[in-house]
């Protein structure tokens, strides 16, 4: 009982008895809510600036892939994977252990014991735990998505079957500290939405310690529909993966936008953009409607199709704008490490993805976003506010010159590297030292003090205006 077709329990058990042990426990400070509502502290108050992963599909690693996923995005700086433990009601995990039975979510297959060397007593769940556990000793969080969307959406999840299956996830992890709970999972709030807060309130009755949020469909924020929810702590924006030409009525690639709504809503919740567009995979994902791409069908598509990648650049400039709007962290994607794409899987995979999951690893976007995080962390974050009057040559799209400052310190990014006029006398200080800091590298050079009045010009390091050329100016009170 427990395990699907595919491995017989002799196989299995042979195939985990050379499997690392569980991780030593090791319990991490619960996040709560900042004083101001604008972020996520830990319990004794320390900012937290969430640095996110997208391994939704992390049960298809074993345990040493597990292991090296985790080891590598502890090293570049992540604190947050973001998983779904049900993306399907027939999900198997690496070692052919499904999560429910005969798909009723009410009816998760568990066993008796945790042994990895035997099979019928490891089953889908124990090895949802083994990674919540290594996560945690490696000081990161887990953000998993209950059940994701479409199950809920297609009406194979009821709402009896729903309460039944988060007070199982609620009373399992409620004793975990590093557990974050997303609600949804790329969905309308408007799709079952009664269901949706059956489950919301269900985890949040048993796991009152853990905070809840909920994931929304593309382009849109889990804000229009439940701000006011009880059990919702902080907003979650899917700012999506179109193109400016691709989303005509909407807000395009200004991830800002989706942030500046959510900061002046009342009552005040933390917010951020829980999925921008991913790096190396197509604009616009599924927008064949386009009429140069009509012939396409999703599972035809692959890089050779018309449609460009996204590149590291693109990942920066979403970054960036988000947090600088008022966000309070990011989540980064990447194509083949969102699908944990394997030598095994169907080729190319989803979005016409080619690169395996190692190889994914060290991409370039990836790697840089720790600068991101080193920088907001450098300065009182929790003090940070978005301030568009600091900027006095603002510009549309790839010209938008994103600002926030605090009391003695202001960061103003331009994604093309084009000059930044600054409306000055707007911290403290008679004067003020600036800086350019490198999104890419994380290098800093030093401009010089300049009087903290009127309108201050500066120019990059690099003075050429080109999408990707990106920095941040920083602004702080002079010492002398």
């Amino acid at each position: 009982m427990g395990f699907a077709a595919g491995l017989t329990a002799g196989a299995l058990a042979a195939t985990l008895g050379c499997t690392p042990p569980a991780p030593k426990k090791a319990e991490l400070q619960p996040l709560k809510l900042s004083d101001n509502r604008r972020f996520l502290v830990t319990r004794d108050g320390k900012p937290f600036l969430w640095l996110g992963d997208t391994g939704w599909l992390l049960h298809k690693l074993n345990r040493e892939q597990t292991e090296q996923y985790l080891e590598d995005r502890r090293a570049k700086g992540f604190n947050v994977i973001q998983t779904s433990v049900l993306h399907s009601l027939d999900v198997q995990n690496a070692y052919g252990s499904r999560a429910v039975e005969d798909g009723d979510a009410a009816r998760p297959l568990v066993t008796e014991g945790a042994d990895p060397g035997n099979a019928l007593q490891y089953d889908y769940w124990d090895h949802v735990d083994y990674a919540v556990d290594l996560a945690a000793q490696k000081g990161m969080y887990v953000a998993i998505v209950a059940v994701w969307g479409a199950n809920v959406k297609s009406g194979r999840v009821s709402r009896e079957q729903a309460a039944a299956y988060a007070k199982f996830l609620g009373e399992r992890y409620a004793n975990r500290s590093n557990v974050i709970w997303v609600n949804g999972g790329d969905v309308m709030g408007t799709d079952s939405s009664e269901t949706w807060n059956i489950i919301g309130s269900t985890l949040r009755q048993h796991a009152p310690g853990h905070l809840i949020t909920f994931h929304p469909f593309g382009r849109s924020r889990s804000s229009e529909w439940f701000h006011n929810a009880p059990w919702l702590d902080f907003n979650m924006v899917q700012s999506g993966h179109r193109t400016y030409e691709q989303d005509p009525n909407g807000v395009g690639q200004d991830t800002w936008r989706h942030i500046a709504v959510d900061y002046n809503l009342t009552p005040t919740k933390p917010t951020i953009d829980g999925e921008p567009s991913y790096e190396n995979i197509p604009y616009g994902l599924h927008d064949w409607h386009l009429d140069r791409y009509s012939h396409l069908r999703p599972e035809d598509y692959s890089p050779a199709a018309p449609q460009p990648l996204w590149q590291a650049a693109d990942v920066r400039r979403y970054a960036y704008w988000s947090v600088l709007a008022g966000g309070f962290g990011f989540t980064y994607g990447h194509n083949s490490i969102m699908q944990m794409l394997l030598p095994s899987d169907k080729q190319p995979g989803a979005y016409g993805a080619t690169m395996l999951w190692t190889e994914a690893l060290n991409a370039e976007g990836a790697s840089q976003m720790q600068h991101l995080k080193r920088l907001m962390l450098s300065r009182p974050f929790l003090e940070q506010a978005p301030d568009a009057s600091l900027v006095a040559n603002q510009g549309e799209r790839y010209n938008h010159i994103q600002a926030a400052r605090g009391e003695e310190y202001a960061f103003l990014y331009t994604y093309n590297g084009r000059e930044v006029e600054v409306n000055m006398g707007k911290i403290k200080g008679n004067e003020v030292k600036a800086s350019w800091y490198n999104p890419r590298n994380g290098e800093l050079t030093e401009v010089g003090r300049v009087r903290n009045e009127g309108i201050a010009a500066f120019t990059p390091p690099v003075p050429e205006v080109k999408d990707g050329n990106d920095w941040v100016l920083i602004l702080e009170k002079s010492e002398i």
